[in-house]
This record gives structure tokens, C-alpha cells and sequence, in this order.
């Protein structure tokens, strides 16, 4: 879909029309269509000879169109295609892609960092309530969001988040400690970054955005994601993206340090 969306963007740009774009490729306009709607893949060769008639200079930009247009990798959330949500395969596909994620959140634990107890106890108060098969699956694709931890080559990972997030109990105080604890491990590794927003500071107005940015393979292909207990919604109007990067920098500049933010969640773990 992004690639979809960056090609008709290209097109635009270009003053072309779908019409035009297919004469160039030889092809009906039905399927510059479907090729702009996401609902079918394009050659390099037609790309490339796009971008050339588009006029396209940035050849960085243009070979990582070509990189997604043929990527054939099976991502590990192509299991669940057909059982969850379109939404959730997208984030972890965007998330392994991701050179780069920074996120804030202020009433829940980010996605990937959360516990398996702390999962199950959020996806279990919706309304209406999923069925147990469907809650167990999306457990256990949040689970699988991990994996940017443990590739060889793991993806550099920044959170802010609000005091509020550390304090409420989704689950039991069992089951709070244990998500706290899990933040302080994943702190000591040096592609993880997590800062506490605290609640003691003063003239913070809020940047009350919840939102993940996601570095793409050049800057062009950058998206922010709100990423909801339920849904995500995703972002790459270049516009709206500085907006949301100075939002998110707003909120890091007056957050607490890694070193302060692990003593503030050590001491949250300790009094429960």
C-alpha cells in the first residue's frame, strides 16, 4: 500500500495522468489503477521506467521503491492474514522494516514492550468482548511484535512514557510488577531507550498524541503510526509527519533521562 501510494504520488507530482502513466508502460489504465490501489505488484522494470518518465532524480528514493516492489520475504505476521485485523499485519510488517522506531504513549505500555498478562488484560476489555479464540491470537501476534529485540541486527527503539501508564494496573499488582520489571530488563539493552514522562512537571500543557514514528529505508518513506490498544492508524503525508515529530520531541525534551526514568520504574516495582 505504501508503495502504491508513493507511485501515485510520483504520478501526481509529474502531471501525469493514469491514463498517460499506462500508455508509458504499454498497459491499460485499469491497471495503473490497480497498481496505485495496492491490489497489484509492478515490475522493477515498469518502475523504473515510471520514475524515469516522472522524472524522478533521487535514485536513493527510486532503488527503495524497487527493494519493496520486489521483496518476496514471508514476514512471521503472514500467519495470522485472514484471522486478525489487516491494521495489525501492516504495523508489525512496517515495524521490521522500521530502521529506526521512536514512540510515546501515555495510558498504555507501547506494543512491543508489553507483557503477555498485560496484553491478555487489555485485549480482554473490549466491548464488546472478543471471542477466546480471537483474543488468543491477538496475544500472541502482540507477542511475536518482539522480534525487532531479537534479530541479530535489532531494530534501535525509543519510548517515552507517561507515569500514568506505569501506574495503572490493566491486570492484578502480580501482573503490574512484572510488566515494570520487563521495562527495567529491556532498558539495560543498548538499542532500547525508555524515558519516563513524570507526572511531577511543571507547564506541560501536554502534546497528549499518543504515536510511533517509523524510519523507512530513506526519509521519504518515513510513516508515524497511532497505535491503539485495538487498531492502528497510519501516517505519511509529510506534512502531518513533522507535525507529529516535533509533537514527539516536545514530549522526549521534558522527559527524565534513561538513568532517572529506571529509578522511577524501579521504584514504581518496589511499592507494589
Amino acid at each position: 500500500m505504501r508503495l502504491a501510494a508513493e507511485l501515485r504520488r510520483l504520478r501526481d507530482a509529474a502531471g501525469f495522468t493514469a491514463r498517460e502513466a499506462a500508455t508509458l508502460l504499454g498497459v491499460s489504465s485499469a491497471q495503473i489503477s490497480q497498481i496505485e490501489a495496492g491490489l497489484t505488484g509492478v515490475s522493477e522494470k515498469r518502475l523504473r521506467r515510471l520514475a524515469a518518465n516522472y522524472v524522478c532524480t533521487d535514485e536513493v528514493f527510486v532503488d527503495a521503491l524497487v527493494t519493496m516492489a520486489t521483496d518476496r520475504t514471508r514476514g512471521w505476521w503472514e500467519d495470522y492474514r485472514g484471522l486478525l485485523p489487516t491494521p495489525f499485519l501492516d504495523l508489525s510488517e512496517l515495524e521490521h522494516h522500521a530502521t529506526s522506531l521512536r514512540e510515546v504513549q501515555f495510558l498504555f505500555i507501547p506494543g512491543p514492550l508489553q507483557t503477555e498478562d498485560y496484553a491478555r488484560a487489555i485485549f480482554s476489555d473490549r466491548v464488546p468482548a472478543l471471542p477466546g479464540e480471537e483474543l488468543e491470537l491477538r496475544v500472541r501476534h502482540r507477542m511475536q511484535r518482539k522480534a525487532i529485540f531479537e534479530d541479530p541486527a535489532p531494530t534501535p527503539y525509543e519510548a517515552v512514557i507517561h507515569e500514568a501508564a506505569l501506574r495503572v494496573r490493566v491486570s492484578d499488582r502480580a501482573a503490574s510488577r512484572v510488566q515494570l520489571v520487563r521495562l527495567l530488563e529491556l532498558s539495560e539493552a543498548n538499542h532500547v531507550t525508555i524515558r519516563v514522562l513524570p507526572f511531577d512537571l511543571d507547564h506541560f500543557g501536554g502534546s497528549w498524541t499518543p504515536v510511533m514514528l517509523a524510519d523507512g529505508a530513506v526519509p521519504k518513506l518515513n510513516t508515524a503510526v497511532h497505535d491503539a490498544p485495538h487498531s492502528a492508524a497510519f501516517v505519511d503525508s509529510e506534512a502531518q509527519l513533522g507535525v507529529l515529530r516535533t509533537l514527539f520531541h516536545k514530549v522526549r525534551d521534558v522527559s527524565l533521562g534513561p538513568d532517572q526514568s529506571r529509578e522511577l520504574i524501579h521504584k514504581l516495582a518496589n511499592d507494589l
